[in-house]
C-alpha cells in the first residue's frame, strides 16, 4: 500500500509544477507587455539599480584601483624620463650658450684686431695664445705660429690696445714671447704729448711699468700716453705702450718716481698680432 501511495503522488506533483511554470510564463509576458507599452516598471528598475549600485562599486573597486595604480606608475615613470631628458637638454643648451658667448667675445676681439690692423702700415699676422707661463716671476706666453710662418726672435707683438711684448725664442710651429711687464724687459718709449724719450721697464706686476730714468724736471705728468719710440729696432714707432699713472718728484733723488699702466690688458689678451716691420730706408747725408 505504501508503494501504491508513492506511485499515485508523483503524477499529482507533475501537473502542479507545470501549472507554476505556465503561470510564471504568463506573468512574464504580461510584465513585458506592460513595460514595453506603458513603462510601468521603470521606477522599479531604477530602484533596483540604485540598490545594486553600491554592490557594483564594491565589486568594481579593486579593478579600478589596479588600473589607477598602473596608470599612476606609468605616468610617474614617463614624467621621470621626461624630466631627465629635459635636464640633459638644458645642460646641453647651457653648454652651447656658454660656447656661443665665448665665440661672441672672440669675434668681438677679432673685429677689434681687424680694425686695429687697418690702422697699421706694417705687415701683421694674427696669432692665438696657446699657454701662459705659470711662473709668477716670469711673464711669458706661447703663441701658435713659429719660424715656418716667418716669426723671428725679437719680433714685436701687439694687440688692439697696445704693445704686448716680443718674441724671445722661436720654434718651428710655436714661439715663446715675453710680456712688457716682465721684470727683465725694457722698452724704449716716448711721451706722445711732447716727444720726451725714456725707457719703460717691467716690474713683475702685470698692471704696472716703471720709468726709472726720468729726472725730476722732466715734462711728464699723469695721463700722458707713452708710445714706442722706434729706437732699438725691435718695435716700430708709434704703438701705444702705457698711460702714465703717477709722477712723484723726490728733491733729494736725481730721478722722479714714475709709474704707468700698460695700454693692453696683459692678463686678458687671447689673440695678438705679430708685426713684420719694413726695414728703414737709410738716407745718405747731403755733401
Amino acid at each position: 500500500m505504501v508503494a501504491s501511495r508513492g506511485n499515485n503522488s508523483n503524477p499529482a506533483r507533475i501537473p502542479a509544477l507545470g501549472l507554476r511554470v505556465l503561470a510564471l510564463i504568463i506573468i512574464s509576458i504580461v510584465l513585458m507587455y506592460l513595460d514595453h507599452r506603458q513603462k510601468h516598471l521603470d521606477g522599479i528598475r531604477q530602484g533596483i539599480g540604485a540598490a545594486v549600485y553600491p554592490v557594483q562599486l564594491m565589486v568594481d573597486a579593486p579593478v579600478r584601483l589596479w588600473e589607477w595604480l598602473r596608470e599612476s606608475t606609468t605616468s610617474r615613470n614617463q614624467l621621470e624620463l621626461e624630466v631627465g631628458r629635459l635636464r640633459a637638454e638644458r645642460l646641453l643648451t647651457n653648454a652651447r650658450l656658454q660656447r656661443l658667448t665665448a665665440l661672441e667675445a672672440e669675434n668681438a676681439r677679432l673685429r677689434t684686431l681687424l680694425e686695429a690692423r687697418t690702422a697699421v702700415r706694417d705687415e701683421v699676422r694674427v696669432a692665438e695664445i696657446m699657454a701662459v707661463d705659470a711662473n709668477p716671476y716670469e711673464h711669458n706666453l706661447i703663441i701658435d705660429i713659429g719660424s715656418r710662418d716667418g716669426v723671428y726672435d725679437g719680433q714685436a707683438i701687439v694687440d688692439a690696445d697696445g704693445v704686448v711684448g716680443q718674441v724671445i725664442r722661436t720654434g718651428i710651429m710655436t714661439a715663446q714671447a715675453v710680456l712688457i711687464s716682465d721684470a727683465d724687459h725694457a722698452l724704449p718709449v716716448e711721451v706722445n704729448r711732447n716727444g720726451l724719450r725714456t725707457i719703460a721697464v717691467g716690474t713683475g706686476e702685470i698692471d704696472r711699468l716703471d720709468l726709472p730714468f726720468l729726472p725730476n724736471n722732466a715734462d711728464i705728468r699723469a695721463g700722458d700716453l707713452l708710445v714706442t719710440s722706434g729706437l732699438g729696432g725691435a718695435f716700430p714707432a708709434g704703438y701705444p705702450v702705457a698711460v702714465v699713472n703717477s709722477v712723484t718728484r723726490i728733491p733729494q733723488e736725481p730721478f722722479a718716481d714714475v709709474t704707468a699702466t700698460p695700454a693692453a690688458a696683459l692678463d686678458q689678451v687671447r689673440e695678438v698680432m705679430l708685426i713684420w716691420s719694413a726695414p728703414p730706408v737709410s738716407e745718405e747725408p747731403d755733401e
